[in-house]
């Protein structure tokens, strides 16, 4: 059963854009059957492209609780899941020194010794919420084993308590920016949404919507100029957070158009390594980008 967040696709488009997040078609799409159908989404793209913010913007439209799972190389079940309070358990223990193992230990694996992390914390939550894993690439293949089972039927099984089911299941956010293959099995319980660089027109009202007061015709040569740097063979290529970076700068300096002198002087907010500024220097031909049709 799905959450029931959205009533259709023009549904999810509207309410997103009145967050501040233009989705695509495919994207509107994509959420609207995630929801309808009580689905994980897996969202899959470069990075800085929007896979977190959408995240973020359905919590936003739909009222819920945004929980977020932060992936790391090294992460485990202890901090995805759940772990024991022990330092509090032996403070029990110590206080109960008269009872036998069994009395104190049915008292300190209970509710009141039990820290919930992100997991557990969105599948026992009664509130409508939105669990976040973000960059799910970055975790081993043992958490995404663990991914399986609680993404599988909403549930994760503590042996001293029993099974946690979901009374009210999470709408469920997988990111990933593909630095390695995800299994089979993961994927096969998700719906699939790949993210990748909006078109120029997309990008274009996102600045116009993002940097408020940006000239119409400066907005086109950022966008215009982050197009060709993307086109280039750089180490990291601009995120559409750059874009709008470079839009606000550009603002905040007063610049009417955008020149060598400009671009030069700024570049350093859209790329974030050098040999990719010197690249840009020497390749970027601003006047035949600024003169496409």
């Amino acid at each position: 059963m799905g959450t029931g967040f959205f009533t259709s696709v023009d549904d999810v488009s509207a309410r997103l854009a009145e967050a501040g997040y233009l989705a695509s078609t495919a994207v509107a799409t994509t959420v609207f059957l995630a929801d309808r159908l009580g689905k994980p989404l897996l969202v899959e793209g470069p990075a800085g492209v929007g896979k977190t913010e959408l995240a973020k913007a359905v919590a936003q439209v739909s009222g819920s609780r945004l929980v977020r799972l932060q992936c790391y190389e090294g992460i485990d079940e202890a901090r995805a899941l759940y772990e024991w309070n022990h330092a509090k358990q032996l403070l029990r223990i110590t206080a109960g020194r008269d009872e036998t193992w069994e009395q104190a230990r049915t008292d300190i694996f209970g509710e009141e010794f039990l820290l919930r992390r992100p997991l557990l914390t969105a599948i026992s939550s009664d509130e409508p919420t939105v669990l976040l894993i973000d960059e799910t690439d970055k975790a081993d293949m043992e958490v995404e084993g663990l991914l399986l089972e609680v993404l599988g039927d909403f549930q994760v099984t503590v042996p001293e308590l029993g099974t946690i089911t979901a009374t009210r299941a999470p709408f469920a956010v997988l990111t990933s920016n593909a630095t390695r293959e995800l299994s089979e099995a993961l994927r096969r319980r998700c719906l699939f949404l790949h993210i990748d660089f909006p078109d120029e027109d997309l990008e274009r009202d996102i600045v116009r919507l993002k940097v408020p007061g940006i000239d119409a015709a400066l907005a086109d040569s950022v966008v215009r100029v982050i197009a060709a740097l993307r086109a280039m063979d750089l180490r990291k290529l601009p995120s559409v957070a750059e874009t709008i970076d470079w839009a606000r700068t550009l603002l905040a300096l007063g610049a009417a158009t955008l020149d060598e002198r400009v671009v030069r002087e700024s570049l350093g907010v859209v790329l974030k390594h050098q040999d990719d500024i010197a690249k840009a220097g020497a390749g970027l031909k601003l006047e035949q980008v600024l003169d496409a049709s």
